[in-house]
């Protein structure tokens, strides 16, 4: 009888700790979701790092297997956007110049100055000028430019 008892009584006991631990965990990822719940804009770096980390901790959890309602998904789909949008605010790029765009073309199409101006049909001291932003180029030579060079028409125009 005594020996029966002590089990159903470990049995009781090893279930409350159970319980205890699962409301625990419940708990603080409840407080989880509340900061989530209610962070709508990470307001400084500590946030952004913070935000950073756990969404590199989430990012081998969650795969494209895992259900859009899993918690973890859910987390790291907000944390994903929070993160976006801080560095979007301040660290964007912002857009390129057409002198630094030209430079890139020329390194990866191997060009100097000259052939590129063979290859334009204009001057290379005209080259000179739209590489160092002195001067714009006319609209024929902004057709040229986009097209020979593969750049956005948006970007030669400055639009």
């Amino acid at each position: 009888m005594c020996v029966k008892f002590i089990l159903i009584f470990c049995k009781i006991r090893s279930f409350f700790c159970n319980i205890r631990s699962f409301f625990n965990i419940l708990f603080r990822k409840s407080k989880l979701y509340l900061l989530l719940l209610f962070m709508t804009k990470i307001e400084n770096e500590i946030q952004y790092n913070w935000a950073v980390k756990r969404v590199e901790e989430l990012l081998p959890v969650v795969d494209d297997n895992t259900p859009s309602n899993d918690p973890n998904s859910i987390e790291l789909e907000l944390l994903s956007n929070l993160v976006a949008d801080y560095s979007e605010q301040y660290f964007s790029l912002g857009e390129p110049s057409l002198p630094d765009v030209i430079k890139l073309r020329m390194y990866e199409m191997g060009l100097n100055q000259i052939k590129l101006s063979e290859l334009l049909g204009i001057s290379p001291s005209r080259v000179s000028e739209y590489i160092t932003g002195k001067s714009e180029p006319t609209l024929s030579v902004a057709r040229n430019i986009s097209r020979k060079l593969n750049i956005a028409p948006a970007i030669v125009l400055g639009a």
